[in-house]
């Protein structure tokens, strides 16, 4: 039995392919409606910041094997924790979790290691700058400001959504904004997909990443060399990243499977189930990762064109037979209450589709298009 933290969309394929493994699951969440609730074995309706009531539900709880949080950056203290009290397998390192969940952690790492970056809070950051909580995900507190006049209120918004009211001002990095995820074993990066995200102007957050085959062995160097320095050796990670002016500049990170579908994606890329292979190492057994020859991969959000009641989604039957769709991840039910996508947490779900091409794959993505209708 694994513990899974949290019962967000992000949560799904995890649950998913621990039943595959034959491994049942205890969804922790304060949201008996969240999406996760319905694909796991057990329930458990706490908060997962609450590690003292969780321990005290769990530490007699026979057959527990592992712990688990996927898709999100904030419940890795919880896990790290927990993993700690109740003596589960956890292969999280102390400065893996810092780097995490803390930006500004990361940023002085990054400067100690050398590696290229924006300047930030006292450095003197040039505008256009970035205001954003240092320990928060989901695109969530964040804004641009152009002048120095906006910031005070840009670091209130900030502070707001940050669970310890702490900020973080940098300079906004230009050029080609990339995710990448990734799969380490022993300290090597064995499976690397970069990304670009796919926007709907003028709208920022991203709609779906087109993930093709690509190598850059500078991102691999960095990312090698910044989780050597965190000891961080085996599992998922996932990163933002730009590559700027001839160099690739790191802007987060995360030890832990990506959220979005891009988890998947990476192992949809290369033949390779990476999310059985983190729920594997959650409960100490070493995966094993065959990569083949790399596919072109993409996700696409399924989301809402207005606030209201979600009646139902049409055509995901017609979309799912499509050859290039891999898995529908539907996280909403008809009867929830829908925003339009300003934020990460309001996706609906999501389609992961490939082809060995990138035109075959943007084909199947406009049918997907044509195909998917919301109904509010």
């Amino acid at each position: 039995m694994i513990v899974v933290l949290g019962g967000s969309d992000g949560t799904i394929s995890t649950f998913r392919a621990a039943r595959r493994l034959g491994i049942g699951t205890i969804c922790v969440d304060m949201r008996a409606d969240a999406p996760g609730v319905r694909e796991a074995d057990e329930f458990l309706h706490l908060s997962t910041r609450d590690v003292p009531a969780l321990a005290d539900a769990l530490h007699t709880r026979g057959g527990l094997t592992g712990v688990i949080a996927p898709g999100t950056d904030i419940n890795l203290p919880s896990l790290y924790e927990l993993a700690d009290l109740l003596g589960l397998p956890c292969p999280l390192s102390e400065p893996a979790l810092h780097a995490s969940t803390d930006k500004a952690y990361f940023r002085a790492l990054c400067a100690r290691l050398g590696l290229p970056g924006p300047r930030y809070d006292d450095q003197d950051p040039a505008f256009p700058v970035i205001v954003k909580p240092v320990d928060s995900g989901s695109s969530r507190g964040i804004t641009i400001c152009s002048t120095a006049e906006e910031v005070p209120a840009a670091v209130e918004h900030a502070a707001l959504v940050s669970p310890t009211g702490r900020v973080i001002v940098e300079e906004v990095v230009t050029g080609l904004d990339l995710c990448a995820e990734a799969f380490l074993q022993d300290g090597r990066i064995v499976l690397l997909g970069l990304s670009e995200r796919v926007t709907a102007p003028p709208g920022v957050v991203a709609i779906g990443h087109d993930m093709s085959p690509r190598e850059d062995a500078e991102v691999v160097r960095q990312l090698e060399l910044v989780c050597a320095e965190l000891g961080y050796r085996d599992g998922p990670l996932n990163a933002d990243l730009f590559l700027s002016g001839g160099q690739v500049v790191l802007i987060e990170i995360g030890a832990r499977i990506g959220g979005n579908g891009l988890g998947e994606a990476l192992g949809l890329m290369y033949g390779v189930d990476t999310v059985e292979a983190a729920v594997l190492l959650a409960i100490g057994e070493r995966p094993r990762l065959d990569p083949k020859p790399p596919r072109h991969v993409a996700v696409r959000v399924l989301r809402s064109p207005s606030e209201g009641t979600l009646t139902g989604i049409r055509g995901l039957a017609e979309v799912v037979a499509l050859p290039e769709v891999a898995d529908v991840v539907v996280a909403a039910v008809p009867g929830d209450h829908v925003v339009p996508y300003t934020e990460c947490r309001a996706k609906l779900g999501y389609v992961l589709a490939s082809a060995e091409s990138a035109e075959a794959l943007a084909g199947a993505l406009a049918e997907v298009d044509r195909l998917v209708q919301v109904d509010v």
